[in-house]
């Protein structure tokens, strides 16, 4: 392993865009950042200043295989570095790609916002017209009919092409307000919990011409901020349809924690009736994702077997087979008997697959930089840094470093172990 590389980033190894590199919350705060909060995100800043070292104002290319929203597009884009990211959500994939398309005409996005908002008032339902319970917990009857008006007004202005270089600008002001317009648990960061209760909500027109000022403002930051170049590729990270070239991969990749990805955006699919039932995700969503949840896994019925003689994980055969092992027996022992063994093994078959793909796209001399933590499904440890910096050396590239960036799993009273956890950042050179 090569000395810390972290350490060329900060004289302060404690400061706090260091210790806060894992989390999301910071962005709210940025311009276009905050337009839409998706459940996987880290600090903008962080991703930024790592940005800039690399560059050291040179030209570089910088991919992100997991971009999620858009955090390190955006943050390639404020330091002048042109950026590609892959997202295989087609629902997060079409977030990004709006926030990323910063030259629109303000007026004209204003003008088409009132437009919406006007015939929404018209189209005004006296009562919800949808059938989805999902929804009908989340919301009032008042809430709700407004919420259904708004895409109503927005569906039919599409069909009559009336929308323009702004479509996608409203379309993410009504899908971004539709949280804070609910009364029950539906805190990004979580999975909607009808049982639940906030004590804020917006009424939606409120909330919508709200969201429209702040992309409004932001806009005219990003004109002035954001001068390079971002492209979004809905395509899969194990087998890109991207050509290489780039000088740093910047990314967090899902962690195996059993975290369902495609049920973070369950409320925003069914509103927009892309799906009607929570069993759609697999087929909508979950299919085309690396496969780190216990529904995935479950779902797919995977052999443990199968995977754990995949070539891709020789590398770390003997010890995934035996993690793997122990959490087949320990889930006979559990009254859910979640598939976390298939899950752990399937993650890392994924991951390896990324692994070989980067080395292909990442020039000599590159480097990778993976915001990752650690699992411990069923108390039942994983060391995913020490996996995924082997899985790096058999696909090709040269050394890796680990840099603990906070402890996980020490606050929360109700977790389900208590298995010491971390956070941190993998530095694997090409």
């Amino acid at each position: 392993m090569q000395p810390s590389m972290l350490s060329e980033l900060s004289e302060d190894p404690q400061d706090k865009t260091r210790y806060r590199s894992g989390s999301f919350t910071d962005n709210m705060k940025l311009p276009v950042h905050r337009w839409f909060r998706y459940s996987a995100g880290f600090s903008a800043e962080w991703a930024e200043n790592v940005i800039r070292s690399v560059s050291n104002g040179s030209e570089i290319r910088i991919l992100d295989p997991f971009c999620g929203s858009g955090t390190t597009l955006l943050s390639a884009a404020k330091a002048g570095v042109s950026s590609v990211g892959f997202e295989a959500h087609p629902f997060v994939a079409r977030i990004a790609s709006i926030k990323l398309k910063t030259d629109v005409d303000l007026q004209e996005l204003e003008t088409t916002a009132d437009l919406i908002l006007r015939r929404a008032k018209q189209l005004h339902p006296p009562q919800p017209v949808t059938s989805s319970d999902l929804l009908l917990k989340c919301y009032t009857p008042e809430a709700l009919s407004a919420l259904e008006a708004l895409r109503m007004a927005y569906v039919d202005a599409e069909s009559a092409n009336i929308l323009g270089a702004a479509s996608g600008h409203i379309w993410l002001a009504i899908t971004s307000i539709l949280r804070e317009c609910s009364g029950v648990g539906t805190a990004q960061w979580q999975y909607v919990l009808p049982n639940k209760t906030k004590a804020r909500t917006r009424e939606p027109y409120e909330a919508f011409e709200a969201r429209i000022r702040m992309f409004l403002d932001d806009l005219c930051y990003a004109k002035d901020h954001l001068t390079a170049a971002g492209k979004v590729l809905r395509t899969d990270a194990r087998n890109p349809d991207c050509s290489g070239g780039f000088d740093l991969v910047l990314t967090s990749p899902p962690y195996p924690n059993n975290y369902d990805y495609a049920d973070a955006t369950r409320l925003e699919m069914t509103f927009w009736e892309e799906i009607s039932r929570w069993g759609d995700l697999q087929c909508a969503v979950r299919q085309y994702l690396i496969r780190s949840c216990s529904q995935h896994s479950a779902a797919e019925k995977l052999s443990l077997d199968a995977l754990l003689a995949d070539n891709t994980v020789a590398p770390i055969r003997e010890e995934l087979t035996a993690v793997c092992r122990k959490l087949d027996e320990v889930r006979q022992t559990k009254g859910g008997r979640k598939t976390y063994h298939t899950m752990v093994a399937a993650y890392f078959v994924d991951l390896a697959k990324v692994m070989t793909s980067l080395r292909g796209l990442v020039r000599p001399g590159g480097r990778l930089a993976l915001m990752i933590g650690d699992s411990a499904p069923y108390g039942v440890y994983a060391p995913v840094d020490k996996w995924l910096g082997d899985l790096a050396i058999s696909s090709g590239f040269h050394s890796f470093d680990f840099e603990k960036v906070r402890d996980r799993n020490t606050k929360w009273k109700n977790r389900k172990h208590t298995v010491p956890l971390k956070e941190g950042i993998l530095w694997v050179e090409a």
